[in-house]
């Protein structure tokens, strides 16, 4: 079994401990380091020689919070996949955790189960969003004209296929599931995500989602209440 190393960043040590304890019971969980800051983190991983697969990121932290650190983190070592972690809900803490390259957002008030299985996601797939924070993307989106993507890069830039694959990534399809359903090769999937990466001007998966939502090639329930 392929073991997923994790780091956690947060200043409560109790917490922390809590996390470590509910996570290590996991197979395929291997937690490497724990930090009680963003500097702590920023540091490990410049020194390291074991890198997290995924960082479970706390917001309110000294020295240097979590979304400066997601921010450093993402630009030095942008394989490494983070996770917010964190009491704060709102809107602001949402969206600005996601421009700075958050794969994913989990309050801690979720069940072990949904932290457990938002860290596979994330792991397998690059990012994992819920609908609440889809629907928090996507205001930011159309509220904020100088994010969004011009409108030169439209559907007529892409092919069929492109499109096709994007719309899998979109319902956060692996790229073996999107293999298989388009009867094409995990090679040949990872050609397409490249390439969509280049004509969207996005940075990762999760540039995808967005640009994906812009195009309404998701549907994100105009009832859900927040």
């Amino acid at each position: 079994m392929e073991k997923i190393n994790i780091a956690i960043a947060d200043d409560e040590q109790l917490f922390r401990k809590g996390i470590r304890f509910l996570l290590e019971r996991e197979a395929n969980f291997n937690v490497i380091f724990e930090a009680e800051n963003g500097q702590e983190l920023i540091d490990f991983v410049t020194h390291t020689e074991e890198f997290p697969d995924v960082i479970l990121m706390d917001l309110k932290m000294p020295e240097v919070n979590g979304v400066e650190a997601t921010k450093i983190i993402h630009k030095t070592h942008p394989d490494i996949k983070i996770i917010a972690l964190t009491s704060y809900g709102g809107k602001s803490f949402i969206t600005n955790m996601i421009d700075v390259g958050a794969s994913s957002y989990l309050l801690k008030n979720a069940s072990p189960k949904t932290v457990v299985n938002t860290i596979n996601e994330v792991y397998d797939k690059g990012f994992f969003y819920d609908e609440i924070v889809l629907k928090i993307i996507h205001e930011n989106i159309i509220s904020s004209s100088g994010k969004r993507i011009k409108s030169d890069l439209d559907k007529k830039l892409l092919s069929k296929r492109e499109i096709d694959v994007l719309e899998l990534i979109c319902e956060q399809l692996t790229t073996a599931e999107i293999a298989d359903k388009l009867f094409i090769s995990p090679r040949t999937v990872e050609g397409h995500r490249n390439n969509l990466l280049l004509k969207t001007q996005s940075k990762n998966v999760a540039g995808l989602v967005i640009y994906g939502i812009q195009k309404k090639l998701i549907e994100i329930t105009p009832d859900f209440n927040l």
